[in-house]
């Protein structure tokens, strides 16, 4: 009898145990996505921004890097954001903290344009 109770408790304890191994897993994988989510990237590149068009949650931070020869720059039509002219290789970051719509373009190629979609 007391070795039943004693594999009793012992079943308990490994399956509590077990629990909280699940728990603290399911939070860091939790913790892990919301990171991915709140930076996005868009690259600039022969004369285009891609992808043109991205959605993101709210509090994302966008990066865009340009990765064509020529210089390029990404400036919000309704002045939200504004970057510096960026060389090849340059990033600029911008963190969207209020939902809406936000259409960009590049003020030196103004046919070059973008939209980032917050939700």
């Amino acid at each position: 009898m007391r070795s039943s109770v004693f594999l009793a408790s012992l079943l308990v304890m490994a399956v509590m145990g077990l629990g909280g191994i699940v728990a603290e897993h399911s939070s860091f994988v939790a913790s892990a996505q919301e990171t991915a989510a709140s930076t996005s990237e868009v690259k600039i590149d022969n004369f285009v921004f891609g992808p043109a068009a991205i959605t993101v949650p709210v509090g994302t931070t966008v990066t865009w890097i340009n990765r064509d020869d020529i210089p390029h720059t990404v400036v919000s039509t309704e002045k939200v954001f504004k970057s510096k002219v960026l060389d090849t290789d340059e990033k600029f970051s911008y963190t969207f903290t209020k939902a809406g719509e936000y259409p960009y373009f590049c003020s030196i190629h103004p046919k070059m344009t973008g939209k980032v979609v917050v939700q």
